[in-house]
């Protein structure tokens, strides 16, 4: 899935917001993400602060593809295997991150989700800032996701950029473990993935 197209010029303001430390509202391929710089704990906070959300639920982070992500997580071989398969696409994938990803993005902990959307927004926009943007809906905490920019909470949508890239698909990515064999949260593409693991 690509979506409508997005002039360049939108991009690349998006993406000075993103160097700067601000926020920018997307499109993906399931609903519209809330993007900072994923590297910046200030910028993080900035996530947390728009949405409400509870600094004890990590953050997951996209990237325009999976060599882009090399600096910032460590992949086994079975979990190679599985993001090739499967990525781009509605799938976070929570692997062992490196010391180049902030603690205010997960928590404190040693694992991160990583996304790299099947989206072409969602893509170009790490893309363009040359750093992984934080994957998180553009909700405020608990409040339901948004297709459309009419939809996304005035809350947020009055702290960021937003590109307007039409209606998204809705749903949720499958949220996975490959390592531990485990389904964080069941989204789309839950059928294949479930067959994958249980076959590899």
């Amino acid at each position: 899935m690509t979506g409508p197209s997005v002039p360049e010029e939108v991009i690349e303001a998006a993406a000075d917001r993103i160097r700067a430390g601000g926020l920018v509202a997307y499109p993906t391929e399931t609903v519209y993400g809330l993007g900072a710089d994923a590297t910046d704990p200030a910028a993080v906070e900035r996530v947390f602060e728009a949405k409400g959300r509870d600094r004890s639920k990590p953050l997951s982070m996209a990237v325009p593809d999976l060599p882009a992500a090399a600096p910032y997580v460590r992949l086994g071989e079975r979990e190679r295997r599985f993001c090739d398969r499967f990525l781009p696409g509605p799938v976070t994938v929570v692997v062992e991150r490196t010391d180049h990803v902030p603690d205010e993005l997960v928590a404190g902990g040693e694992r991160v989700g990583l996304r790299v959307p099947d989206h072409e927004v969602a893509r170009r926009l790490p893309r363009s800032a040359d750093r992984p943007v934080t994957a998180t809906s553009a909700n405020l905490s608990g409040q339901g996701s948004a297709r459309g920019v009419d939809e996304i909470d005035e809350a947020v949508r009055d702290r960021a950029f937003v590109v307007d890239g039409g209606r998204t698909l809705g749903g949720g990515s499958t949220v996975v473990d490959v390592t531990a064999g485990t389904i964080h949260r069941r989204g789309k593409r839950i059928d294949a993935i479930e067959a994958w693991l249980a076959e590899n």
